[in-house]
């Protein structure tokens, strides 16, 4: 049920920014647009619709990330994460709380770039379906790379860092606008040993029917995609740690008396439960403390 009510709160924060959600379906929209004209002036076989749709589909997904990292950046600013922090929900359930709400967007958004590369050449088929669906795996590696992010930076931060160079690395990186084999070298090994050429050629494996292309690819880019959120439930569970531990070592001392139903009578729940509040509080205050001199100190140094 928590996990239910935060997943219907984040796509409440999706659907109430409807800047963000245009400018993440309709950028990429642009972008095939301009290419598929300069396909047809000047033709490149980089640029054929059937290679380049999937490129622009997976080059989309980092503006999921920097919308999944801005929406958790906002959310530390505020007091929502502190009253989370305080909910009985694990890391997983905060971190997927974020995640669930974001794959429908990222499978829509991949949907409207595939039926917008029809109209421009693009050949109808059950392969097309299968293009988006491999275009899940990729939107789990962005949304768990943008909430790392989030977890870590601030809003101005995500901007600068999430948003320009991890869509610069999508670009550089992927293949999508330049071959890498024409560079070739280090340039070419370091953008296979990251995840994004190889989920650039997963669609493209799939759009074409190379199904014994698709497993090599897709295996990369899931356990990116696995690494990214993992990391995300380990810094969330982290900056919730102290919480946890101080609510576990808070039942251990109750457990030890049975006298506060003798003392309070039946106002003994209500007791304890202000005793762990005041508890949690100071440990929140403590934290944003420590969070301030932190800020100051690195402001100091720079």
């Amino acid at each position: 049920m928590k996990l239910q009510a935060l997943c219907r709160r984040t796509t409440w924060e999706i659907v109430r920014d409807p800047l963000n959600l245009a400018f993440g379906l309709g950028f990429p929209l642009v972008l095939l647009l301009l290419l598929s004209a300069i396909q047809a002036n000047v033709p490149v076989d980089l640029f054929a619709i059937d290679r380049l749709t999937p490129g622009i589909s997976v080059f989309g997904l980092a503006f999921i990330a920097l919308f999944s990292a801005t929406l958790v950046a906002r959310d530390r600013e505020s007091a929502l994460l502190q009253r989370l922090y305080t909910a009985p929900l694990t890391a997983g359930d905060f971190i997927f709380g974020y995640v669930l709400p974001l794959v429908p967007m990222a499978a829509v958004q991949a949907a409207v770039c595939y039926l917008a590369a029809v109209p421009l050449g693009l050949t109808v088929s059950v392969r097309m379906l299968w293009a988006v669906l491999l275009d899940l795996p990729a939107a789990l590696l962005f949304i768990g790379l943008g909430l790392l992010c989030g977890s870590v930076m601030n809003v101005k931060q995500v901007g600068s860092i999430c948003g320009a160079l991890l869509t610069n690395l999508t670009a550089w990186l992927s293949g999508t606008w330049f071959d890498l084999e024409l560079v070739g070298g280090a340039f070419q090994r370091i953008a296979y040993a990251l995840p994004f050429v190889h989920a650039v050629e997963l669609n493209r494996a799939a759009l074409s029917g190379d199904w014994a292309s698709v497993m090599p690819h897709l295996w990369w880019v899931l356990a990116y995609a696995a690494a990214a959120l993992a990391a995300a439930v380990i810094d969330s569970a982290r900056e919730m740690g102290a919480l946890v531990a101080a609510t576990a070592l808070f039942s251990w001392f109750i457990g030890l008396s049975a006298r506060y139903s003798l003392v309070y009578g039946s106002l003994a729940s209500v007791i304890i439960l202000l005793v762990w509040l005041y508890l949690c509080g100071n440990i929140l205050i403590l934290g944003d403390v420590f969070n301030c001199v932190w800020y100051r100190r690195r402001l100091d140094q720079t």
